[in-house]
Parts: structure tokens; C-alpha cells; sequence
């Protein structure tokens, strides 16, 4: 692969993107936007998405370099495929370029995004942005308010969608479960590596194995609290949406508690079913959409 195609790491940015355009049709179903043109402006946002996400892939690459070189070896910056000029190139054409498929949409399909969702798409993309930034520089190093960063923006990429179709209050617990499992997973992550981690206060690190442990249930815990709201704000009752939204986040629930219940041990173990998890509440936010 080309090594600047994999300094951005399409796969992980093209999950934001899907993202995107799940969290759009699961607050309006398929049926509240029908035709090509809301499934193109959702397409558009998603690429938004997609540009901010490969930028701060890059930007850790780019600021983790040396460390790389131990540790990753293999990824363009640390072995020299790419110069930190070349890579400090490719940040900042990112960036510049990740607001112009979202200002786009609005001339392919007049009314949305920014008629029909105000200008909080706009606001979002900022906001994403600035965390990214700050988690670099600041944040990342500090643990948990650096896992609290990642795990808000992993949320953030549903209420975009969400904001993008002119509804974001539907698409507050989408964000709200999206975040805190990531939460815990993030904590699991920090757990495994507490032992090699020096250039970061985590919360094992400070706190303990048994407060991280506790710390990784609780955000499950208040995730699952949230998963039923779809089902009392915005899914009919009976319909093939509600019940296969249903169905998917009893299992994405069930294996979420999996995920934490041989905390401390077994933490690799935890780290897989939780991404299992996700990738079922994934799929019951897309059966939310067919409606």
C-alpha cells in the first residue's frame, strides 16, 4: 500500500464515515429521507468525517514518530517512508480540505446541510477539530480525560449524522452509548499496556488495576442505561426497526458486560469482545434506520 494511504489508516476513518451516514438514518428511518439526494448530502458529511478522522491519524503519527520507531516500526513516519515534512504536509492539507465536502452538500441538495441543520454541522466539525488538537497536545497524556476525548469524538460522529438531517436531540443517545463504551474500552486498552506506557499518567497507572476495573464497568453500565431510549423516543412500536434495533442491542449489551466481568484479568480478551459489541451496536443503529 501507498505509504501515504496508509498514514492515513482508511479503514479506521472509513468506520467515521459509515458512522456518519448510520447516525443520519437512524433519527429520520429510510423513509424520511427518501430519494438520492439526503443519502448524497449524508455521503458528503461522511467524508467530512472521513478527512478528520485521517488527520488525526496523521497528527498522532506525526508527533509519535520517535516513539514509533521502537514500538511501530513499520508505519510511514517512524521508518522513513514518509519526512516529518512530508507528513506535516499531508496534516494540513487534511484539515483545510475536511470542511469542503460538508459546505458542498449544501449545493447538491439545497435545504441540507447547513438550511436544514443550521449551522451545528458546521459547529461540530470544529468542535472535532479542536479536540483532536487538544488531545495531542494535551490531553492524551493525561489518561483519563484523554480517553474521555477519544471516546466523545467516537460519540460525536453519530450526532454529526444526526445534526446533518436536522435532528440531533434524536441522535443524543446514539453519542451518549457510542461514547461510553468506548469509554471502557480506552480504560481495557490503558490496562493492557500500564506496564510499557511511560509517556502517559493513565488511570491504572495512578489509580490501580481494581479502580480501572471499576471505572471500565461503570461506563458500561451508564451505556447500557442508555440503550433502551431509542426504543421510548423515536422507534414506533412493532415495527421491523424497533424490533431488530431491539434484538441487536440485547446482544450488544450482553456482550459489553461480557467485555468487563474478568477485569483485571484477562484484558486482551475484554479489549475483542468489547469491539465485537460495538460492531452489534452498529448494527442495531442501522436496523433503527429501516423505517
Amino acid at each position: 500500500m501507498n505509504p501515504y494511504l496508509r498514514l492515513l489508516r482508511p479503514g479506521n476513518a472509513l468506520i467515521g464515515w459509515v458512522g456518519t451516514v448510520i447516525g443520519g438514518y437512524a433519527v429520520t428511518g429510510v423513509s424520511g429521507l427518501a430519494g438520492p439526494g439526503p443519502l448524497l448530502v449524508l455521503v458528503l458529511a461522511g467524508l467530512t468525517t472521513f478527512l478528520v478522522t485521517s488527520a488525526g491519524n496523521v497528527l498522532n503519527d506525526y508527533r509519535d514518530r520517535e516513539e514509533d520507531r521502537i514500538n511501530h516500526p513499520d508505519r510511514p513516519l517512524a521508518s522513513g517512508a514518509i519526512s516529518p515534512a512530508g507528513g506535516l504536509r499531508t496534516l494540513l492539507f487534511l484539515f483545510v480540505l475536511s470542511p469542503l465536502p460538508l459546505l458542498s452538500a449544501g449545493v447538491f441538495s439545497p435545504g441540507t446541510p447547513l438550511l436544514v441543520g443550521g449551522f451545528l454541522p458546521l459547529g461540530l466539525w470544529a468542535l472535532a477539530v479542536g479536540l483532536l488538537l487538544s488531545y495531542e497536545g494535551l490531553t492524551k497524556a493525561r489518561g483519563l480525560s484523554g480517553n474521555l476525548t477519544v471516546a466523545f469524538l467516537t460519540g460525536l460522529v453519530f450526532l454529526f449524522g444526526g445534526a446533518v438531517v436536522g435532528r440531533p436531540i434524536l441522535a443524543l443517545p446514539l453519542l451518549g452509548m457510542a461514547m461510553f463504551a468506548t469509554l471502557s474500552r480506552e480504560i481495557i486498552k490503558d490496562m493492557e499496556d500500564a506496564g510499557g506506557d511511560l509517556s502517559r499518567r493513565t488511570l491504572p497507572q495512578r489509580r490501580g488495576m481494581a479502580a480501572a476495573s471499576a471505572a471500565a464497568r461503570a461506563a458500561v453500565g451508564i451505556a447500557l442505561l442508555l440503550s433502551p431510549l431509542p426504543l421510548v423516543t423515536f422507534l414506533p412500536r412493532g415495527t421491523p426497526a424497533f424490533v431488530i434495533y431491539l434484538l441487536f442491542v440485547a446482544a450488544s449489551d450482553a456482550v459489553f458486560v461480557w467485555s468487563v466481568l474478568d477485569l483485571p484479568q484477562k484484558l486482551h480478551a475484554g479489549q475483542t469482545r468489547s469491539k465485537l459489541a460495538m460492531v452489534l451496536a452498529l448494527a442495531a443503529f442501522l436496523g433503527a434506520a429501516l423505517r
